[in-house]
């Protein structure tokens, strides 16, 4: 299987360079990644000052599930005004980088995974929901608690292709993360059935504890009624697949690894639905 990277790899590259010491160069590179998420990396004023924007098409909805916090905690004094044509862009002065070897090359790790911190703020909404509702539900019955708690949370929408959607969904005992997915090659459908279906087999012989895979043509129950929600056959061959991740017994363990299950999360699981399209075939 083609393995795609969290972070970006050519980012990554041309930051490793310049904050090793060489010679300040201008740049205008614009880096377009697999899932239609553009980068720009320019010195529009200085050799020595770095702009580096993104665009992405659900910046909008990100925002509302609270990206401009993690974006904030991430990145903080280096945000700058945002580059026309894009969401965000934040400013590296080569003059003024961090004093070690070992804080560049986390800065630099920083900003190579932009696209996927942005990309977690959801994932961190739904799991401090999801942490609320284990709360709430522990002190009632399974019959006796409130409504609210026995549905969970509302479920976010985000539209970061195409006709296909990430629709996440915190309950008190699980997140479930479902795809939307169009494949209107017929080929394609079946790459992706093979390699769906392994996810599931792959659950049912050796990995009991990983999170359930489920794959179907209609819109599953959580689904059923949300706007904007296609449906098979309007424009090709449209799919939905659910990852459940079910709940730890201690939600301060679940912070604790929060930083290893955002990216299996969020972005890992933009690769998964990026493996669908680029199976590494002959």
């Amino acid at each position: 299987m083609l393995l795609l990277d969290y972070q970006n790899v050519l980012l990554q590259s041309i930051l490793t360079e310049r904050f090793s010491g060489a010679p300040p160069q201008s740049i205008d590179q614009v880096v377009s990644d697999f899932d239609g998420v553009t980068f720009h990396i320019s010195t529009p004023t200085s050799k020595s000052q770095i702009l580096i924007s993104l665009a992405i098409k659900c910046f909008r909805e990100l925002v509302q599930y609270g990206a401009e916090a993690v974006l904030q905690r991430e990145y903080g004094n280096y945000i700058t005004q945002t580059e026309a044509g894009y969401d965000f862009s934040i400013l590296i002065d080569l003059d003024n980088l961090p004093a070690t070897p070992e804080e560049r090359e986390e800065l630099v790790r920083r900003i190579s995974l932009l696209k996927r911190n942005v990309m977690a703020a959801p994932f961190e909404k739904a799991f401090d929901e999801f942490a609320r509702l284990s709360e709430e539900a522990a002190k009632y019955t399974s019959e006796s608690a409130p409504q609210g708690v026995r549905e969970g949370g509302e479920v976010s929408a985000i539209h970061y292709r195409e006709e296909e959607a990430i629709y996440i969904k915190a309950s008190h005992d699980r997140v479930t993360v479902i795809f939307s997915t169009l494949f209107i090659d017929a080929v394609d459908r079946i790459f992706a059935k093979v390699f769906l279906q392994e996810f599931v087999d792959a659950r049912r012989r050796a990995i009991q504890n990983a999170p359930q895979v489920l794959f179907r043509s209609d819109p599953p129950l959580e689904l059923q009624g949300l706007k904007g929600v296609g449906k098979t056959g309007e424009k090709g061959e449209l799919g939905f697949i659910t990852f459940g991740r079910f709940g730890f017994d201690s939600y301060h363990v679940f912070r604790l690894i929060l930083d290893s299950v955002v990216s299996p999360t969020s972005h890992s699981s933009k690769t998964r639905r990026c493996h669908l399209a680029y199976p590494d075939v002959p």
